[in-house]
């Protein structure tokens, strides 16, 4: 039997209650589907229903194969090694007391002599070249989620469930994730916002609040598909908009004559030039009649308003998320950021960082690219003074802002209004409700802890904070902005920096999304 999963009527709730999956069937077959949506709209938790990780509130979950999961961090447990990822420990164990003589026949009979070059061969395929016995916390983030993907490989699975599988990753990295899939004939179920990765898919499916809804063909087809929904969404909108404002004016017109007429009515009355009878009689027609029409008008009008609001819960879907970004006020000749023979690194003895000079003046826009491990990071920590340099000097003559994957310029314990206000303690409330409005926070959002936010929701918030006030920092720092965004999220960042007037330094393994903020230079760091 193929590889395949099959939801049925499936249903799911956090743990407070909220519902987010409801009543959901769906199959995927032996085939590679990216699984898209915006943050919070269940993806992660769908997969790790698929996996077995959750158990459904109700309906039911069939995988056809054995199930293998690539999580969005592969966190590792104090005193992992890579064979513990690999699920080998116990094996390479034996094959150890085997060529040192010391296995029985038993043993010898269960060693796997292939084991090490299998494993050898898994991690080469994924660009890496390490021991098995290697501790995962001396691994880069980046090089752990390479070291998940090649244990994926080596663990030959039916059916593929990848969690972000690029994020951290850099450009050999994402290629080796690409290149898996590319041969993948099983089922593989990935979610993802990197449209690279997204173009390899032989189908898409897209988590609503509606549901959930398949497009054939890859990324490409998708976006196209999109487009025309989002055309046809706003010309329902119009017209709804349109023909609620027709009943209002039909409906104001027919009280207007309702009034002359009943004026008249009343006029006529007191001159007494009609038998009583006769009036009366046409009094009755009158309300009768009148009744009738306002309870027509009335369904009417009820009805328009329900094709009003449906077609406004269809465009708030399918409608981009906006960032709307003031100006910096950033002179085109201003020093922004000056480095002067910097040399850097936690290590005192090996620094990353060797005698590197940078100048940056007015808007530039600065790529900082190159291999995970190369100092990026490390960089930035000494650009912004959390990490102090072992010689050389670093003058940023502006104000900043740093967005880095964490997100540390938010507390977790305190809601976005009390984040915001915090970051801006000049700001009212009125500016502050705002700010965070425009970039999709509205109402009661506005008092969600930052702690209780998804990955793309807590970007969306630190840019909030930081460019939704009146004057936005002069030079903003990217730390891969992308990893945790949604695909409206990403694009919406995108046309946000596109406006930005600011200096920006983005550090991003994500060649996409440098192409579309369009960097002045690229500073590329090795090894």
């Amino acid at each position: 039997m193929p590889a395949s999963v099959s939801l049925s009527n499936l249903s799911w709730s956090a743990p407070d209650g909220t519902p987010l999956l409801s009543d959901l069937t769906l199959a995927f077959g032996p085939e590679r589907s990216g699984l898209v949506g915006r943050n919070g709209s269940g993806k992660t938790t769908l997969l790790r229903l698929i996996a077995g990780d959750l158990g459904p509130a109700a309906g039911e979950v069939h995988v056809a194969g054995r199930c293998a999961t690539l999580r969005q961090d592969v966190a590792p447990r104090p005193g992992a090694t890579l064979a513990d990822l690999f699920g080998v420990s116990d094996a390479l164990e034996l094959l150890d007391r085997a060529e040192a003589g010391r296995a029985g026949m038993d043993d010898l009979a269960r060693t796997d002599w292939t084991l090490p070059a299998r494993i050898e061969a898994a991690l080469a395929r994924c660009g890496l070249s390490a021991d098995p016995r290697t501790p995962l916390v001396a691994l880069s983030g980046g090089q752990r989620t390479r070291a998940g993907l090649a244990a994926l490989i080596f663990d030959e699975p039916d059916v593929l469930l990848l969690d972000e599988p690029t994020n951290n990753l850099d450009r050999e990295g994402r290629t080796a994730v690409i290149d898996l899939l590319r041969g993948w004939r099983a089922c593989a179920v990935v979610v993802s916002h990197d449209r690279e990765l997204l173009e390899e898919m032989d189908a898409i499916v897209e988590l609503s609040s509606q549901g959930a809804t398949r497009f054939g063909g890859p990324y490409s087809a998708y976006r196209a598909r999109k487009e025309i929904e989002r055309a046809a969404a706003e010309r329902d909108l119009a017209d709804a908009e349109k023909e609620t404002d027709l009943l209002r004016q039909r409906a104001l017109q027919a009280e207007e004559r309702k009034a002359r007429t009943d004026r008249m009515g009343r006029k006529a009355r007191a001159r007494g030039d009609q038998p009583k009878i006769l009036m009366d009689a046409a009094k009755e027609r009158s309300e009768s009649s009148g009744g009738a029409n306002a309870r027509l008008r009335a369904a009417r009008a009820q009805a328009a308003d329900e094709h009003l609001a449906a077609a406004r819960d269809r465009i708030e879907v399918v409608q981009p998320l906006r960032m709307d970004v003031p100006s910096t006020g950033l002179p085109r000749r201003r020093t922004v950021l000056e480095l002067r023979d910097l040399t850097g690194g936690y290590d005192p003895q090996a620094p990353v960082i060797l005698n590197l000079s940078l100048t940056i003046t007015g808007p530039e826009r600065i790529a900082l690219c190159g291999a995970n491990g190369c100092g990026k990071s490390t960089l930035i920590a000494l650009i912004t003074g959390a990490l102090a340099p072992l010689s050389g000097a670093v003058d940023c003559s502006v104000p900043f802002a740093l967005m880095d994957q964490s997100l540390g310029l938010l507390d977790p314990g305190l809601t976005l209004r009390e984040n915001f206000r915090a970051l801006n303690p000049d700001t009212d409330e009125t500016a502050c409700r705002a700010a965070l409005a425009r970039f999709r926070f509205r109402a009661d959002d506005a008092l969600r802890t930052a702690g209780s936010l998804s990955g793309g929701e807590r970007l969306r918030a630190g840019l909030a904070c930081t460019m939704g006030r009146a004057q936005p920092p002069q030079l903003l720092i990217l730390d891969e902005p992308t990893n945790h965004l949604d695909l409206d999220g990403l694009e919406a960042l995108e046309g946000a920096l596109a406006a930005y007037d600011g200096a920006l330094l983005v550090v991003s393994h994500d060649a996409a999304f440098l192409d579309r903020i369009a960097p002045t230079r690229r500073l590329e760091l090795y090894a």
